[in-house]
């Protein structure tokens, strides 16, 4: 059940009249989340929630499925047909002018952006000013609790583990003339998640050059390459634990299958690692000197890191993304490049820092998870400094 109390106060610091959710066929998992209902039940119609900033919570629902927002407390007022919908909506909202709903303008977050273009007009028509609930959702959807931090930095354990253990696999096959390939050393680590009780949405990458260019590159099976001596290796790896409400963990690293790693890898790695550190430092010095930040702040310092060293053009992503329950979570982004995330960083939230290098010839990428605390943030697993020479 949500936190009504909590919500509207939070409403109020925010000078909001109202939060309004609304769903249908559970297009908004973000509703679900924060209100409790889940994905449970069958939604063919649509329902309505609306926290006012005081008083009691409304909900609107149809005469069919008069029982799908049982589990949360408010009046009900019920509806068959669009047109009593059409009249009964004004009612649900009454005494509130700006209403938060799950909207981005112009479809800047888009995790945010759920509610369709039509349900934005019906609310419009009510003379209502509709505005982003997105630092609401990071406050009530993307903050962890202390059993999830713990066990985010368990799941870290066993991945960081894993993930030492692949490249040693790789390198021992080599040694023994036995190269296994991208798509067989991503089974093998997922074998080990089952074995150590680790879950994932999407399977690891694993990825030689060029693949390795490719930020999203997927291994498939009799579509990926061997992975053989002088072979630069990526390994960006993500899992949780195999238990309800558990967060993910989500790294990537590099290794080289040689005794010495060439100059042209480790010159790149060099501005990648220096982009990673500055952006983790910058959070760490705002945080503790009680500065409010945002996500695009962040990503444009790791950004002018690696502009500077002239491969700007290189760097096709942003720097973080938020984590959660979800790989990509409802929080703030390190993200100045595919939006300009203004979400402001709040404590209780996670989020990676990833910045890459991509040419057509190879690319590396490393990739920390930082936590932000309340006047404060760390690294929460280990971290790379060089690339791993996987042969010395």
């Amino acid at each position: 059940m949500p936190d009504i109390q909590a919500i509207q106060k939070e409403l109020r610091a925010s000078k909001i009249d109202g939060w309004l959710f609304c769903d249908h066929h559970h297009r908004d998992p973000i509703a679900g989340n924060i209100l409790g209902t889940g994905s449970n039940g069958m939604a063919t119609r649509r329902w309505f929630y609306f926290i006012p900033s005081r008083g009691e919570p409304r909900k609107l629902v149809h005469r069919i499925e008069q029982g799908a927002l049982d589990s949360v407390p408010g009046r009900m007022m019920v509806y068959s047909g669009w047109e009593e919908l059409h009249k009964l909506l004004p009612k649900l909202l009454a005494g509130g002018k700006a209403i938060a709903m799950q909207y981005s303008p112009e479809n800047n977050i888009p995790y945010i952006g759920l509610v369709d273009a039509g349900t934005v007009e019906l609310v419009r028509k009510s003379k209502k000013k509709i505005v982003t609930s997105a630092d609401l959702v990071q406050k009530f959807e993307a903050t962890w609790s202390p059993d999830q931090l713990a066990s985010h930095l368990e799941a870290g354990r066993i991945i960081d583990r894993i993930t030492q253990d692949a490249f040693e696999r790789a390198a021992t096959l080599v040694r023994q003339s036995q190269p296994i390939s991208e798509f067989e050393l991503q089974q093998w680590i997922l074998e080990q998640f089952r074995a150590s009780g680790v879950i994932t949405s999407e399977p690891p990458i694993a990825a030689v050059q060029p693949n390795n260019g490719n930020p999203h590159y997927e291994p498939k099976d009799g579509a990926s390459r061997p992975i053989r001596a002088g072979d630069l290796v990526l390994l960006d790896i993500w899992g949780k634990l195999d238990r309800k409400a558990s967060v993910y963990y989500d790294i990537t690293w590099v290794g080289y299958l040689g005794a010495r790693v060439p100059e042209s890898y480790a010159k790149i790695f060099r501005i990648v690692r220096q982009a990673r550190d500055s952006a983790v430092e910058f959070v760490q010095e705002s945080l503790a000197g009680g500065h409010e930040i945002h996500g695009w702040e962040v990503d444009r310092v790791a950004r002018e890191i690696i502009r500077k060293a002239g491969y700007g053009k290189y760097f096709v992503h942003r720097t973080g993304h938020s984590i959660g329950q979800e790989t990509h979570g409802n929080g703030a982004n390190m993200d100045s490049l595919e939006t300009r995330d203004d979400r402001k960083i709040v404590p209780r939230t996670c989020f990676s820092i990833e910045p890459g290098i991509y040419l057509p010839e190879f690319g590396i990428r490393s990739e920390v998870n930082v936590y932000a605390g309340e006047n404060s943030a760390r690294v929460t697993g280990a971290v790379q400094t060089e690339i791993l020479p996987l042969l010395a």
